[in-house]
This record gives C-alpha cells, sequence and structure tokens, in this order.
C-alpha cells in the first residue's frame, strides 16, 4: 500500500468510526472538503501535514491517533 493509499483508507476509517462525513469533519476542523475530497479522488498524490492536521482536528484527535496504524509504518512509496 502506497502513502496516499493509507490516507485515504484511515479517514475512511475514522469518517465511519464518527458516523460521519468527509465534508462534517473539514468543516469542523476549518478546511474546505474539496482539499480532503482531492486526496481521496487521487487529484493529490502529495498530501499536505496541514490538511491532515486539519481533518485530524475537526474529528477531535491527534495526529499521532491519525497516524497510529500498522500500515502507515512502511508504505510504499507514491
Amino acid at each position: 500500500m502506497n502513502l496516499n493509499d493509507a490516507i485515504v483508507k484511515r479517514i475512511d476509517e475514522i469518517c465511519r468510526e464518527r458516523g460521519s462525513n468527509v465534508c462534517d469533519i473539514a468543516l469542523n476542523g476549518g478546511m474546505s472538503p474539496s482539499a480532503i475530497y482531492d486526496i481521496i479522488k487521487g487529484r493529490t498524490k502529495c498530501s499536505k501535514v496541514i490538511t491532515i492536521k486539519r481533518f485530524c482536528e475537526g474529528a477531535d484527535m491527534t495526529l499521532s491517533e491519525f497516524f497510529d496504524k500498522e500500515y502507515f509504518n512502511n508504505p510504499e512509496e507514491d
């Protein structure tokens, strides 16, 4: 799994865990949902940490919690 796929997988997991959607979480984090949708649809191949951080803020979690999954340990390069 490459890094972008891992990020998309984690975003999907978080949305399901919280019973929410990308749009609501992004808006709660003070960002445009389009930044997250661009990651999901593959239009953004190099996610900025600040984008992930704002998504985490909207999901009421830390970056550490976001990346605390085994599949982030050795992702393939994009």
